[in-house]
C-alpha cells in the first residue's frame, strides 16, 4: 500500500520507527515531514498528509504529534478525509472497518514504537465493511463534507 506519514516536532522521535515498520511491511511511504525535532505547527503537516490522500499520491496517511488530537482535528478539517486518534488495536482496526477512516492519528506521548507498530498493523489491514449500515453511515459523512 502506499501511504503518506506526516509528524510534527512532538511526534518526530517516533515517526523513524514508524516509517521503519511501514517499510518492513513492504508499504510504500510518502513522507512529508517534520524531518527534525524543530517546531512546526501540526495543522500545516495535516494539510500535507490531505493532500497527498486527495491529490491520489497515497491510499492511507499516518500522523503522528504529541497526543494525536491536534492532528486529528487538523486532518478532518480537510475535505475527504476522516481522521481518528487510535491508542488501542479496537479503535484502529475498527475505525477503518465501520467508519471508512484514511488517517489514523497516534500520539508520540501515549504510545511507544511497539505499540504504535500494533496499531499501524492493525489499521492497515483492516478493510471498509460491506454491510449496509456503516456504508449508509459514512455516506452521511460524504453528504455533510460537501455541506461546509
Amino acid at each position: 500500500m502506499r501511504l503518506v506519514i506526516g509528524s510534527d516536532h512532538a511526534g518526530w522521535s517516533l515517526k523513524g520507527s514508524v516509517v521503519e515498520h511501514l517499510t518492513g511491511l513492504g508499504h510504500e511511504i510518502v513522507d512529508v515531514g517534520s524531518f527534525d525535532d524543530q517546531p512546526v505547527d501540526f495543522p500545516d503537516v495535516a494539510r500535507k498528509v490531505a493532500a497527498a490522500i486527495r491529490g491520489g499520491e497515497a491510499e492511507r496517511g499516518i500522523m503522528v504529534c504529541g497526543t494525536g488530537v491536534g492532528a486529528s482535528i487538523a486532518a478532518n478539517k480537510m475535505k475527504g478525509i476522516r481522521a481518528a486518534v487510535c491508542h488501542d488495536i479496537h479503535s484502529a482496526h475498527q475505525s477503518v472497518e465501520h467508519d471508512d477512516v484514511n488517517v489514523m492519528c497516534i500520539g508520540a506521548k501515549i504510545v511507544g514504537p511497539w505499540l504504535a507498530n500494533d496499531l499501524i498493523t492493525s489499521f492497515l489491514e483492516a478493510e471498509f465493511s460491506t454491510d449496509e449500515d456503516f456504508r449508509r453511515r459514512v455516506e452521511k459523512l460524504h453528504q455533510m463534507d460537501s455541506e461546509g
